[in-house]
């Protein structure tokens, strides 16, 4: 059992919750990683796999945006496939190549020999990396843990890594879709495990990220990712932690997206944050969505897109991010002209 924390900064838990806030919080998906040189360094001579399994380095790299560029959460330093690891499938993670799975689940007998694993005991790493992140920030801004959406870690553990088109998924999911639900449940079924597990070592707020949703036509989304979205963010401890939901891409889906039960959508560039706002009702809060791109500008263009952000947001039901992760090439001193500029302004829900 965690311990009560008094929050000395919760916007983003009041936010994520559609309460008053003094301003727009900020924070960077990716925000820990290789545009700081701090990371490369403890990132020199080791590899990715390794830190994200070894504690005290993935604590010192989780809390280092929050020392440098002074965002208002920090998010642990994991990666999404360590679970499908833990389920009984190759990971090979490189920074370089991405995600590789050696053995691509093809066949329904790959998928009955996938197990739902026990978090505490499979991923101990995890829940210690959470645990020490809460003693070290001591409420100073909240936690957020996370995890792959069911067709996310899917697309992943069925292409073999990364995919320009995702056929050998869609091939399945249209010859084989009893075999996709039956991997696709296992998957829920592990992450709802995760996450509360997550949520039980000290995580505030979670993100389920299924990055690669956007790639499905409303139809498939409505049948193949949208149901396992639904009954992870059902299932977990949403009274102790709200959750978000990321889609990139999700310009088609944004109104289906909306029924997850997610208490934050997460959405990419592409989509008008006003557009969001009234396609959603105001109903959920948002979160986004600079192009990630535009960090590679300079300070002054970054306040203003910041600012016309935050005007759009309306001041409540928002929480000021990035429409995908920060790019590796973005320089500190802009990424931290992005967080200054929530803390500069932007206005109160009242």
């Amino acid at each position: 059992m965690t311990t009560f924390v008094e929050q000395k900064n919760d916007l983003l838990l009041r936010a994520a919750r559609g309460e008053p806030v003094e301003r727009t919080p900020v924070w960077m998906m990716r925000q820990a990683g290789r545009y700081l040189p701090e990371y490369r360094a403890i990132r020199a001579g080791l590899d990715f796999l390794t830190l994200c399994k070894t504690p005290e380095l993935a604590v010192e790299v989780s809390l280092q945006p929050y020392r440098i560029i002074g965002v208002d959460a920090v998010i642990m330093f994991s990666d999404i496939l360590i679970p499908v690891e833990a389920m009984g499938q190759e990971v090979r993670l490189t920074e370089q190549k991405g995600p590789e799975l050696p053995d691509p689940i093809r066949t329904r007998s790959q998928v009955d020999k996938l197990r739902v694993p026990d978090p505490v005991e499979s991923v101990p790493f995890v829940m210690e990396i959470i645990r020490t992140l809460k003693r070290e920030l001591d409420g100073r801004v909240p936690l957020i843990g996370f995890a792959g959406a069911p067709w996310t870690l899917a697309a992943y553990m069925i292409e073999g890594g990364g995919s320009k088109s995702y056929s050998e998924i869609k091939r399945l999911m249209y010859k084989e879709p009893a075999m996709i639900h039956s991997l696709l449940d296992k998957i829920a079924d592990t992450i709802i495990l995760y996450l509360n597990a997550q949520i039980e070592a000290g995580a505030e707020i979670v993100q389920l990220f299924d990055s690669w949703a956007g790639e499905l036509s409303p139809r498939d989304y409505e049948q193949f990712a949208l149901p396992y979205e639904q009954k992870v963010l059902g299932s977990i401890d949403r009274r102790r932690a709200p959750a978000i939901l990321f889609i990139n891409g999700v310009g088609t889906l944004l109104e289906k997206m909306e029924t997850s039960g997610a208490d934050v959508l997460s959405i990419d560039w592409r989509v008008p944050l006003g557009d969001a706002r009234r396609r959603t009702g105001g109903r959920v809060t948002l979160q986004g969505n600079l192009d990630p791109c535009v960090l590679l500008s300079t300070p002054e263009l970054i306040a203003s897109s910041a600012a016309k952000l935050i005007a759009e947001g309306g001041g409540s039901r928002h929480i000021l991010n990035l429409g995908h992760g920060i790019l590796p090439s973005t320089p500190v001193e802009n990424a931290r002209a992005f967080v200054d500029a929530a803390k500069g302004g932007g206005g109160s829900s009242q």
